[in-house]
């Protein structure tokens, strides 16, 4: 099973870049995005986004423009889910969950901090309510692969310049105590699994999936690896390929792809 993960910055932009053409040479399953930032309106009767062979599924914000997620997939799902149950995120339209029999694939777009205080406090509020979520989730005896954009670079291999970001959101100590949280250490594994992490534990400048549109961050690989899937530890050894898509470029986020032997 493949699965594809991108922050599409704009999900007409993308197709616009390009994304639907190059989908079918990929071989996917499943393809989760997030920032689609577009309402069913804009999508609805637009073949683009209902590619032939795919059943689509989207949750968008409220607010016109901003956040929002979607899901692709080849085989039709039993279940799609689409609420967390906390008002401030179910109406950004941050998660979208398929479900397929006993596996769980999930769209989850992390709030961003960078913007200011007000911004970093709705993220650490997500924080705080999702880590209970997340938790129930590996408690459930299903198997989940948590897709998305986490907006979190968790060690200092996941950024070029990880000195300098230290106070800047995304790389905050509390932050990367959270991820740590979820996916402990080799002493003490925790309740997920970073899934391209499992096969590169070391990899630096190739996993990055993010580069500020700043200067010339993308030319000079000055980049912060930030999207993730995390996947319950009963399918940490059914990974088989891990790889970040640095080219076609859809979004300033790149397609993180892996294969489960499912």
């Amino acid at each position: 099973m493949r699965i594809i993960t991108l922050n599409c910055n704009g999900i007409r932009s993308a197709a616009r870049k390009g994304l639907f053409d190059w989908l079918p040479q990929q071989n996917a399953d499943v393809l989760c995005l997030q920032e689609i930032k577009a309402q069913m309106s804009d999508l609805e009767g637009d073949e683009t986004f209902a590619p032939l062979g795919w059943h689509a599924h989207f949750n968008h914000a409220q607010k016109k423009g901003y956040a929002g997620t979607g899901l692709f997939s080849k085989r039709e799902p039993d279940e799609v889910l689409d609420r967390l149950g906390a008002a401030e995120f179910d109406d950004e339209g941050r998660y979208l969950e398929l479900r397929f029999g006993q596996l769980s694939v999930v769209s989850l777009y992390l709030p961003s901090g960078s913007a200011g205080p007000e911004r970093q406090a709705s993220k650490d509020r997500f924080l705080e309510f999702f880590k209970p979520v997340l938790d129930e989730w590996a408690a459930s005896g299903r198997d989940y692969v948590v897709c998305g954009d986490w907006n979190i670079a968790r060690t200092k291999i996941d950024l070029k310049n990880w000195r300098s970001n230290q106070k800047n959101s995304g790389f905050l100590p509390h932050e990367r105590a959270w991820m740590d949280a979820l996916l402990g250490s080799t002493e003490a594994p925790g309740a997920w699994v970073d899934g391209y992490r499992q096969l590169h534990p070391t990899l630096e400048a190739e996993a990055y999936t993010w580069w500020s549109n700043r200067g010339n961050a993308y030319a000079n690989n000055v980049g912060w690896r930030i999207d993730y899937q995390l996947v319950s530890p009963s399918l940490k050894d059914k990974i088989k390929l891990a790889t970040v898509a640095r080219t076609p470029r859809f979004s300033d986020h790149a397609p993180l792809t892996l294969d489960y032997s499912l």
